[in-house]
């Protein structure tokens, strides 16, 4: 089961778009705007802080020449802005912006726009519109992430099992905890190297600079990730003291337990947004809750296994795992609220999907649970009435002159098999359920937190519809002669209600850029029977264009693009583009 998820997290990780959690509210020049004069500097706002890297902006000129620009700073808005210098002089033409930063959960976020100074110009800057991570390296970083879940989730749970339900001295547990200690180890180690490529974009390779160390261990998700290490530096005395057979003392543990689950509460969702400090206290109690249940259901099950566990040490478990329930009802509710803000991003966002799956998940999980509480009853029940037979055995009175009753041998509490009645069996069986379906829960959770929280993606799209982006077409055609076939690249920017710019390129069947006599482009609306609209391309000199383009409906348009390659031969070709 642990594979299969990972394999899953794996695939998810190298193909699903890249998102992360600060959104772009608004840019300076607007994307798509004709300046008069060229603007000092670029700035851009984002819906919660943002860190910046070395190489956040690329400001590339009409010939596609990268211009030399001032550091990347924050903008007088605070930490939710980033704003960058631009040279004394710009000649007239048309600019692309390529940008990168990291939001304040520790997830890396990028884009481009436009803006014009004087006119518009054919552009040949190409800019990379590919996701915001490297596969391969956001893939390993994933796993690593997964890992550190599991782990901690193993640590803390097992832990508190131990303290609080007091198994017999089952060696299993003592071998559970260290595989998790050093399993947490490992990640964190993981992370802290990936951390540079993976906020830069660039392969697992990347990790070998010693700039790209030194760079995570001076930022903000280097300094959680070595508190990490430090927690579990600690950690590992308290675990070489029960390893020692020594009494551990569970208020020691505790602390231990709250800092770890701060570290991840530091480097998430509940670091950025709003309500901050009550985010969270809600996100490090969600955690510990996970953990105690999670955890301690491993355990549960390895002692079930691997021991003689009493029902009193079952019963104990079941009250520690409906507290926590409690708790992550709770606590799960608020965090929901807060990364949703809505009851249609439930439905209509990426984050809201998952929480629906994650939900189904916890829904089965619950369920495996009640019937794991009714066996761990008929179990207290049938060792109870066992422990009464017993009694009335002992109240038997020796045969008269029988041989003397032999003492029986000791036996040793440590790592035997546990007795394999029906109703210890059955509780095995729905144990393992609930932790199978406890791991695809943590792998749910994983990608939750790599997704743009639906509140965030809706007051991005509230306060600025215009950084929508441009819509990039490409419309093959033939008009069946030789040499008469070739593609048109069309650009429709931002390709939103209202006024947009257009901007149409012809490419040969050489895949250089071809000239034509005539170019025609139109627009149709079919659900509202809007249209035809002619966008009133013109010959620009390589490329055709409009800037004043007015499609006044959101939905699917069909676009509708004539090429004549000559006096007789044209051809007519349709494309949808959506227009928000």
């Amino acid at each position: 089961m642990l594979l299969g998820t990972l394999l899953v997290l794996f695939l998810l990780g190298g193909t699903a778009p890249a998102s992360a959690h600060a959104a772009l509210r608004a840019t300076d020049p607007e994307d798509g705007s004709v300046l008069k004069s060229a603007p000092r500097d670029l700035t851009l706002t984002f819906t919660e802080s943002v860190g910046l890297l070395d190489d956040s902006f690329r400001v590339l000129d009409p010939e596609g020449r990268r211009l030399r620009t001032g550091e990347p700073e924050h903008g007088s808005d605070g930490g939710d802005s980033a704003r960058v210098t631009l040279p004394a002089k710009l000649a007239e033409g048309t600019y692309t912006v390529a940008w990168r930063v990291v939001s304040a959960d520790s997830h890396p976020v990028s884009g481009a726009f436009t803006f014009s100074v004087g006119k518009q110009s054919l552009t040949t800057a190409t800019v990379d519109t590919g996701p915001a991570e490297d596969p391969a390296t956001k893939s390993l970083y994933n796993i690593a992430r997964y890992l550190a879940y599991l782990a901690a989730a193993l640590l803390i749970g097992a832990a508190t099992f131990m303290a609080v339900c007091r198994p017999p001295d089952a060696p299993v547990l003592l071998r559970l905890l260290r595989a998790a200690w050093w399993t947490l180890l490992a990640a964190t180690l993981a992370l802290l190297v990936l951390r540079a490529p993976y906020e830069s974009g660039e392969g697992p390779l990347g990790a070998l600079s010693v700039d790209s160390l030194s760079r995570t261990l001076t930022s903000r998700p280097g300094a959680v990730l070595l508190a990490r290490l430090g927690l579990l530096a600690v950690a590992a005395v308290y675990l070489v003291r029960l390893t020692g057979r020594r009494k551990p003392y569970g208020w020691a543990g505790a602390p231990l337990a709250v800092g770890l689950a701060v570290t991840w509460a530091a480097g998430e969702h509940a670091s950025a947004g709003i309500q901050v400090p009550v985010a969270m206290t809600s996100s490090a109690l969600h955690l510990l809750a996970t953990a105690v249940w999670m955890g301690g259901l491993a355990a549960l099950l390895a002692t079930l296994y691997r021991a003689h566990l009493t029902p009193a040490a079952v019963t104990r478990f079941s009250r520690l795992a409906f507290a926590s329930v409690t708790v992550l009802v709770v606590t799960g509710v608020y965090q929901s609220w807060r990364g949703l803000g809505s009851w249609d991003a439930l439905t209509a966002t990426t984050y809201g999907r998952l929480l629906v799956l994650k939900l189904v998940a916890v829904a089965l999980l619950l369920a495996a649970a009640a019937v794991s509480r009714r066996w761990t009853a008929r179990l207290a029940t049938a060792d109870a009435e066992a422990a009464v037979e017993e009694k009335e055995w002992e109240r038997v009175p020796e045969p008269v002159g029988g041989p003397p009753a032999l003492p029986e041998a000791p036996q040793a509490e440590t790592d035997v098999p546990p007795p394999t009645d029906p109703q210890r069996r059955a509780l095995r069986r729905s144990v393992l359920a609930e932790v199978a379906v406890g791991a695809a829960v943590l792998a749910v959770t994983t990608i939750l937190t790599s997704t743009l929280p639906g509140r965030a993606q809706a007051e991005a799209a509230a306060e600025s519809p215009a950084v929508i982006g441009a819509s990039v077409t490409v419309v093959p055609f033939d008009v069946g002669t030789r040499g008469g076939h070739g593609k048109v690249q069309i650009t429709l920017d931002p390709g939103r209600v209202g006024d947009n710019s257009i901007e149409a390129i012809v490419f040969g069947p050489d895949g250089g850029v071809a000239t034509v006599p005539e170019l025609r482009v139109s627009f149709t609306l079919p659900a509202k029977d809007v249209g035809p609209i002619d966008a009133g391309v013109a010959d620009k000199g390589g490329y055709w264009g409009n800037s004043f383009l007015n499609l006044p409906l959101a939905g699917k348009w069909e676009m509708k693009v004539t090429v004549r390659t000559s006096e007789v031969d044209q051809v007519s070709e349709t494309k949808t583009v959506v227009v928000r």
